[in-house]
């Protein structure tokens, strides 16, 4: 598979996380069958399509990303502050109330 369209594979999964859900870069390329979640970050860098939002993608244990492409963690924890998503800790936000558990399907 290329690279371009394992990154668009992502977006695509990344796209249908919900207002005020949020999954860590292991859930993503769980779902995208790869076993580097770095993938995933390469995928979000730098993404400046709003109908891809990267700022639900997080680390585990909650923790969000000092490197936020679009801002910073300060940013991304604004961006899901807007969302509906709220914090423990100045980055880190309750992963088990949050966590996008995606149906699957038959």
């Amino acid at each position: 598979m290329k690279k371009k369209s394992i990154f668009e594979k992502i977006r695509k999964i990344v796209s249908r996380i919900p207002k005020g859900k949020v999954a860590t870069y292991g859930d993503i390329a769980t779902m995208a069958n790869l076993k580097d979640a770095r993938i995933v970050g390469w995928a979000m860098r730098g993404n400046q399509d709003p109908k891809v939002p990267c700022q639900r993608v997080i680390q585990k244990g909650g923790f969000l990303a000092f490197s936020y492409s679009l801002g910073g963690w300060q940013e991304q924890r604004h961006r899901l502050e807007l969302d509906g998503v709220s914090f423990i800790g100045e980055r880190r936000l309750d992963l088990e109330k949050y966590r996008w558990q995606p149906v699957r399907r038959a």
